[in-house]
């Protein structure tokens, strides 16, 4: 069985400062690959792990357990968290002219 890579049909125009093309250029060379190659590699790579853990992840059969478990737990309060969602946050603050919550 052949694996066919698909052919190339979109492009993607990247507009870089002088350094950076130098950077990009003298990487490709060291990895023995063209500038539009290496850039490329390296944005599918950051894209793969980027969305990889909010794709899919795997747990073995213990995990899953613990997992489900936790999920089908009841909801316990959380009254620090509460106090605190309901507090006003810094930016609010200093709106009002204020560095620290009245209470």
């Amino acid at each position: 069985m052949s694996t066919r890579t698909p052919a190339k049909s979109e492009r993607i125009d990247v507009r870089v400062s002088g350094p950076v093309k130098q950077l990009l250029q003298e990487a490709a060379r060291a990895c023995h690959k063209n500038v539009s190659e290496f850039p490329l590699d390296a944005g599918v790579t950051a894209a793969t792990q980027t969305l990889a853990d909010r794709r899919r992840f795997e747990l073995d059969e213990a995990q899953w357990r613990a997992f489900q478990e936790a999920l089908d737990r009841p909801v316990q309060g959380k009254p620090r968290l509460k106090k605190l969602l309901n507090e006003p946050g810094v930016l609010e603050l200093a709106l009002r002219g204020r560095t620290k919550p009245t209470h």
